[in-house]
């Protein structure tokens, strides 16, 4: 039976070899958990906000931060996906 495409796009996911640059523990270290090779397209500066942003919701008692732009886009073309060229509703 074929797979629906949502379907398809999680088993593309769960396939991809997700790490941390250093390959320690997101919970022990606050980096950022992310593709390869999406890891592998980020500057270290990229990174380097990534993990600050992280480390900051962290520090808040958060789980979750949200992505850079930088780490969005490297997310993306990770995944093989392209990146949204809509603008987002900004709150008044």
């Amino acid at each position: 039976m074929a797979l629906r495409k949502s379907q398809q796009s999680l088993r593309n996911w769960t396939k991809q070899k997700w790490r941390t640059k250093s390959g320690k523990k997101s919970s022990k270290t606050g980096e950022r958990y992310l593709p390869d090779a999406a890891i592998k397209s980020l500057s270290a500066a990229e990174y380097a906000a990534g993990t600050k942003r992280k480390r900051k919701a962290k520090a808040r008692g958060k789980t979750r931060a949200k992505y850079t732009d930088a780490e969005r886009r490297a997310f993306l073309r990770a995944s093989g996906k392209s990146p949204s060229k809509r603008k987002r509703k900004t709150k008044k």
